[in-house]
């Protein structure tokens, strides 16, 4: 059994934690994508207002999960706070 201190462990948690980053990235980066859908929308050119409106609750209760993790699970507060943010702007303004 290795030990916490062990390089292969020191290894490891580095990697974790560079994918933890890199996931954050990637998940708001998917949330932006929705400004198109919301500019597409305030044009007229209504998109449906189901995918946001599960997203954004997908994104609350992530986000209280990570608020609730001891200790906090900044990462996936950040990915996801975007996500309700902008899912929320998507939903109300695909509604017409």
């Amino acid at each position: 059994m290795e030990s916490s201190n062990s390089p292969a462990t020191q290894r490891r948690a580095r990697a974790v934690k560079i994918l933890g980053r890199i996931a954050s990235g990637l998940s708001v980066l998917m949330y932006v994508s929705y400004i198109a859908q919301i500019s597409n929308n305030l044009a007229g050119n209504y998109g449906s207002p189901i995918q946001p409106f599960v997203a954004m609750v997908n994104c609350i209760f992530w986000t209280a999960y990570g608020f609730l993790e001891t200790p906090r699970d900044t990462p996936i507060i950040v990915a996801n706070v975007p996500g309700i943010i902008l899912g929320c702007i998507a939903f109300l303004t695909a509604l017409h």
